[in-house]
Formats: structure tokens, sequence, C-alpha cells
């Protein structure tokens, strides 16, 4: 195992306060975001918000200013355009909040094609969903990602102890309500990509939390000697290293995906990023100090 750092002795938990108050600031940005998604104020995707999606690809490059000027002058109003200029290929988005949008994709397709008639137009992908159904699919995300978090808070609870799973769970919630009021922040587009993307750093968090916690439960046995506070602080920088040595490796994967991975997979990336520092910072400056909020004394389990 390479060893980036050795034998630090860094107090970790001396800037818990600090630390703290950071992380309120981070998990505010989370629930409003919330609020805002539950709203419909968000930047929400079609995927929560209904609407229409048409992925076209053009045999010659084609300009967003062309394809624009095309749409509106057939009437189309409201659409969002992306282009993928490597491919010929542009993806035309249009939120609609009525039930009804049968048909929308097909006037895009006609009028484009009427409007590029030397530039011949093959249809990637359509998609339609109604606004019933994306509020399905929002409360859906909702609780698949509470889902996820009990389950850590039960699965760290048998194999630790409580309180260590209510510090887990606690990080846990901090990284994808952190990651969750970054996105927003950036006027991201809140979809089920990055629902996915919430998932899989929950999962992350999970692992560096419990690395951390099973090098205190060895520890524990010093506890006689040494402070709680002084238990934990050691126990993190011994396991530095091998936090750091996963969160690079891990973000180089991620960096590569967000650089080479092509516009589809550009946000999972993005989010993947974020939560990988914010799971490495959290395991550390969350996790550790909210499990030292107990007054009851912690001991070595016989």
């Amino acid at each position: 195992m390479i060893e980036i750092v050795r034998k630090t002795k860094i107090d970790f938990m001396g800037l818990r306060k600090f630390t703290l108050a950071v992380s309120g600031i981070l998990v505010a940005l989370g629930i409003l975001a919330i609020i805002q998604i539950w709203t419909g104020s968000a930047n929400l995707g079609i995927d929560f918000a209904g609407g229409t999606a048409v992925q076209l690809k053009f045999e010659k490059p084609v300009t967003l200013q062309e394809v624009r000027n095309v749409l509106e002058t057939a009437g189309i109003k409201g659409f969002d355009l992306q282009d993928f200029p490597a491919v010929n290929k542009v993806l035309i988005k249009i939120k609609k909040k009525e039930e009804k949008l049968g048909g929308l994709s097909e006037k895009i397709i006609t009028s484009l094609r009427a409007g590029f008639k030397d530039n011949p137009i093959t249809v990637d992908s359509t998609t339609e969903i109604g606004p019933k159904v994306g509020s399905k699919l929002r409360q859906d995300a909702m609780w698949a990602i509470l889902a996820a978090t009990a389950g850590i808070l039960i699965y760290i609870a048998w194999r630790f102890r409580f309180r260590f799973s209510v510090g887990a769970t606690a990080a846990t919630f901090h990284d994808v309500l952190a990651v969750l009021g970054i996105f927003n922040l950036m006027g991201k587009e809140i979809n089920l990509i990055l629902v996915s993307a919430l998932l899989t750093i929950a999962g992350y968090s999970l692992t560096d939390t419990v690395v951390v916690f099973d090098r205190v439960r060895e520890n524990l046995r010093f506890v006689a000697r040494e402070s709680i506070t002084g238990v934990f602080n050691r126990s993190i920088n011994e396991v530095l290293s091998r936090t750091l040595v996963t969160s690079l490796t891990t973000l180089l994967a991620a960096g590569a995906l967000y650089l080479f991975g092509g516009e589809v997979i550009h946000d999972f990336a993005l989010a993947m990023i974020l939560g990988i520092l914010v799971g490495t910072y959290s395991s550390v400056f969350v996790a550790s100090p909210i499990v030292l909020l107990w007054k009851k004394p912690l001991t070595a389990r016989k």
C-alpha cells in the first residue's frame, strides 16, 4: 500500500466546531434545494417536471442558431438546445406542465426536416413524460434516498453501535444534501442521472466512514489511558494515508469520465467528483464529531 503521509498527529477533532459550521451551510443549501424541487422552482429535468426530449443526428454540421431559427419559425417555444458537435447531434428539450404532450416530438422532427432539406436527419431518441409521471418519479427518487440512508442506519447499528450509526447516517445525509445543494446553486439540471449519482455517493461515503469507525473500534482498548477524543484523532491519523489514496484514485476515474466521457455522462461525473470530496471530508469531520456528542462514555466491547 502506498503511504502518502506517515505518522501524522493532526488534531482533527479540535477543528470540529469550525467544520460543523461549514457543514451546516452545505446542509442548508441542500434543504433549500429540496424545497425548490418539491415546489417545482428548481431546474428540474423532464424526468421530474414533465416534457419532451428529442435527440437528432444531422448528416452535416449545424449550429444551434440555425436549429433555433427553424423551431421558432415553426411556432415551437420554450425549448432548450444542447449540441454535440463532434458527432453532429442536437438535443432539444421542452419542459411542459400540460398533461397533453402527444405530437410535440413529431412536430419538432417534421419542422427540422423541412428546414434542413439538404441535411438528412436521423432520430436518435424521443422521450415524452407527462407531469403526473414526473411528479411520481420525483417522489420515488426521494423515497429511494431515504430507504438507502435507513439501510445504512440499520447496518452500522448492527456492526458497531447505535451512536456510530447516527454518525454514519448523518454523514451520508450531509453528503447527499451537500452535492444536491451545490448542483442546485450551479443551476444544473436535477434529473434521474443526478439521483443515481447521489445513491452512488451514499455508498462511497459509507465505505470511507466504516474504515474510520473500524479503526476507532480497534483503538478503544486504549481509552483507559487516552481520552475518547484522542482515540478518534489517532484512529483518523492512522487511516489517513489509506483514505487519501482511495479518494485520489476514485477522483482520477471520475475526472476521466468528466473530461472524456462525453456530454451524456458529464453531470454524473461532476456529481461523483463533488461526492468524493465531500464524502472524504464528512467521514472525518461529520461522522466522528457526531459520535463524540454522546455524553455516555465509550468503551471497548469485550
